[in-house]
């Protein structure tokens, strides 16, 4: 595990490695380049011998609070609209992660701190452990509306 990442920070101490999503800024979600990183990581500690035990965590207030809809919504602002396939493959690409989670033969413990919604609370729940602080707030998603999410209480 010696790649750079873009966000995401890797600190391996003997057996132990540390994966932290490092987007503070947009609460850790779950933008293109998020989604690649993780994949690759967890699909490659299938293999990785010299890990035995995996903690993921979130940088800033939150674990992840999901998809980043503001990169979704800057590419419908471009002039270009996903296609149902991108669509598809980007959720393909997500689901991805969960399953190299599921397969990898270290236990992943997951500390979870703030919001951890949609595909952060998928992530929480592809992890063996889960340990939550004080102000963790887990949701399964939100609903979509033509004019944007929708938050029940």
């Amino acid at each position: 595990m010696t790649r750079q990442y873009q966000a995401l920070i890797l600190d391996q101490q003997g057996g132990v490695l540390r994966i932290t999503m490092n987007r503070p800024e947009a609460l850790n979600a779950l933008n293109t380049q998020m989604v690649s990183e993780l994949r690759e990581v967890f699909q490659n500690l299938y293999y990785d011998r010299s890990v035995r035990v995996v903690i993921l965590e979130g940088a800033g207030r939150a674990f992840c609070a999901g998809l980043d809809l503001k990169e979704s919504s800057s590419r419908q602002g471009g002039g270009t609209r996903r296609t149902p396939e991108q669509g598809l493959d980007g959720q393909r690409s997500i689901a991805e992660i969960y399953v190299a989670m599921r397969r990898c033969p270290q236990p992943i413990i997951s500390i979870v701190q703030g919001s951890a919604a949609g595909g952060g609370f998928a992530l929480a729940l592809a992890s063996d452990i889960r340990i939550l602080s004080e102000d963790a707030r887990m949701n399964a998603g939100e609903r979509i509306h033509a004019d944007g999410p929708l938050h029940h209480r």
